[in-house]
């Protein structure tokens, strides 16, 4: 129950594990090998993380030996794992801190020899999504699980052997890369996906960074020097507050806002957009006492006062407990049992929902420091603020000699900028230009040839280029009169019995009738004909004086709605957006007043162009049918 517990969390989740290889099957040895390998990683870790500042939690592990060592999963199912180092962190609203974990974990492998690492998330093996490009056929969600490693700083996906069976055992997954990891080591193409993702650790870690001056108590000033890395806390306190909480700033018991002082902070870019856009406009009673909106201290102060706000959230919520149904965390935690399905669905109050409930009570009482809500965080604020010496005078004579704010120009973007950033990060869309496959002569060819070639029941193929002779024969103009048949047998043979006749030169005439709106060929009619509407008085078949009175009521209803038809396009614009072709002297309408023969050929070249250039590169209808057919728009360069 305990450990079901723990997968209901947030989905801002990573979860990492470090596979050192173990010989010993000693419970106290192994504890003192994996120790040994979590100061290494610590070592490295702390070398990269010196200046870094979390969104929400940061990298830390712990050690699991073989006899502690299951997970147990919501179908009941136990699997066990080698020894090994396990950790999980929430990175909230910055996705960086995730790809940084990522990043730590490569180096890691790299000095460590024989550890392997193993991250995964709410999305699951979500680096194979970084490089879904260049994945093989058969990865998937379900086929890739407990298959993707680190290892030696690179990716390793083990390949699948049995489709029919694509479980695998973290045990006998690591047991591979161990034994041979040449066989498991990624394609190049995913390894390079990996590491352009990768490739701004750890030298443009600072990037990530914004300095900026605020004008706050001068608690909050005393605690951000000891503890900057407060400041993450803070923020998503005052970003994530409620009707509660705004009781808390209105009151600023901890934190009043009567003596105040300048001080630089750093911030995550991702955290100063949020606490910047964050709106808020204090009560004037409190006493903070802002300047003019125009002001240049304007965003000093209202910046200042949304940190102090957190700070005193903050601290109100680390008040002790000792009645757990009036813990506001536990309040959090029991709605996001019920939210996912923690009760399934069992009647409030019932033997089986009581149980659930206590020890959802007791899991929570136990964790309750490490639960990522904040009474703990707060906690640590009042034992600052009763420990911290607050020295106002030396604060303020610092904040004669702050050095100015970062520029913050980087939160407005324009259009281009947004899609020169797509363009870097993944990859300019290709767009087509014109050749000579998209002429419009031979657009028109390429897809009347490729309707007109007869394929089999396993799908249709493009033709084969010019020159080669086709694999299948190409479809007849003359349609067959004899149909198409699927009637069964009636004989008394029994070796006939159930027997389907099927002409497929008879099929394929009767489906390219279909496309191209023919009517069935029969002894009535003749398909040899361009005759139009007018030329059927004259077919025996449709004489007036064999036609019942039920018939040409139709007749003469369909030629008033045509006329009618004629009448209301001619005073639209419609044919205006046509190409046309030039008379070149065909003498064929020159009754016709101002008629310009529609160029179809182009018109059809035209819309389909449109209609590419609208996808930009991406699949869509145009491509979508058009690659079957053989024609490729080739992309520019």
């Amino acid at each position: 129950m305990t450990n079901l517990l723990q997968t209901f969390r947030e989905d801002d989740f990573v979860e990492y594990y470090l596979f050192p290889s173990l010989q010993s099957t000693d419970e106290k040895e192994q504890e003192a090998l994996l120790e040994t390998v979590l100061s290494k990683a610590n070592r490295v870790i702390e070398k990269y993380t010196q200046d870094y500042l979390w969104h929400k939690d940061p990298i830390q592990f712990v050690s699991r030996t073989s006899l502690s060592n299951f997970l147990i999963h919501n179908e009941g199912r136990q699997e066990n794992q080698p020894p090994h180092l396990y950790g999980v962190s929430h990175y909230g609203d910055n996705i960086e801190d995730e790809w940084f974990i990522v990043f730590l974990l490569q180096e890691i492998t790299k000095e460590i020899p024989g550890v392997i690492a193993r991250v995964y998330d709410s999305d699951g093996e979500f680096l194979l999504i970084e490089a879904a490009d260049y994945l093989p056929g058969w990865a998937s969600p379900e086929t890739c699980e407990n298959r993707v490693f680190i290892y030696e700083g690179n990716i390793h996906l083990l390949p699948l052997t049995d489709p029919e069976n694509p479980n695998i055992s973290i045990e006998d997954a690591v047991e591979q890369i161990w034994t041979n990891p040449q066989q498991t080591i990624a394609h190049q193409d995913i390894q390079n996906s990996i590491r352009n993702r990768l490739s701004q650790y750890p030298d443009n870690i600072k990037d990530n960074f914004h300095y900026a001056t605020i004008y706050v108590p001068t608690a909050v000033a005393a605690i951000l020097k000891v503890k900057p890395n407060l400041i993450s806390w803070a923020v998503q306190a005052f970003c994530n507050r409620d009707t509660v909480d705004m009781k808390a700033c209105r009151a600023m018991k901890y934190f009043p806002p009567e003596q105040r002082v300048k001080t630089r902070v750093k911030f995550t870019k991702c955290l100063y957009a949020m606490l910047l856009r964050s709106k808020y406009l204090p009560d004037k009673k409190i006493g903070w006492n802002l300047p003019p909106a125009a002001s240049k201290e304007y965003k000093q102060h209202i910046l200042g006062i949304k940190v102090a706000c957190g700070f005193e959230i903050l601290a109100v919520q680390a008040k002790p407990s000792q009645d757990i149904e009036g813990d506001r965390g536990w309040a959090q935690y029991l709605k996001s049992l019920m939210e996912k399905g923690y009760f399934q669905g069992l009647l409030e109050g019932s033997r089986d929902y009581n149980y659930r409930l206590g020890k959802a009570k007791e899991y929570y009482v136990e964790h309750r420091d490490s639960m990522h809500y904040s009474s703990a965080i707060g906690q640590q604020i009042l034992e600052l603020l009763r420990s911290s010496e607050v020295d106002h005078d030396l604060l303020e004579k610092e904040s004669q000699h702050l050095p100015p704010d970062d520029d913050d120009s980087w939160l407005d973007i324009s259009v281009d900028d947004l899609d020169k950033m797509l363009q870097e990060r993944y990859g300019q869309k290709k767009m087509f230009k014109v050749t000579e496959s998209t002429d419009p002569s031979n657009f028109a060819q390429k897809v009347n040839t490729f309707l007109n070639h007869i394929s089999d029941v396993e799908g249709a193929e493009f033709p084969p280029d010019e020159g080669v002779s086709p694999v299948k024969p190409p479809r007849s103009k003359k349609s067959s009169k004899k149909g198409v048949s699927f009637s069964q047998d009636t004989r008394n043979d029994d070796s006939n019995k159930n027997k389907v006749n099927f002409d497929p030169n008879s099929f394929a005439s009767a489906i390219q009738n279909i496309l191209n709106f023919v009517i069935p060929e029969d002894d009535s009619w003749d398909l040899e004909s361009d005759s139009d509407m007018s030329e059927y008085e004259n077919d025996e078949f449709v004489k007036d004086e064999d036609m019942g009175e039920e018939a040409k009521g139709v007749k003469n209803k369909m030629q008033e709605y045509m006329k009618q038809m004629d009448a209301e396009l001619a005073g639209t614009t419609i044919g205006k957006s046509f190409e046309k072709k030039a008379k070149n002297g065909d003498n064929s309408f020159d009754d016709i007043e101002d008629f310009e023969p529609v160029d179809i050929d182009v018109n059809a070249l035209k819309n389909m162009l449109a209609s590419y250039q609208s996808q930009m590169g991406e699949a869509g209808p145009s491509s979508t049918m058009l690659g079957p057919m053989g024609i490729h728009l080739d992309s520019k360069k």
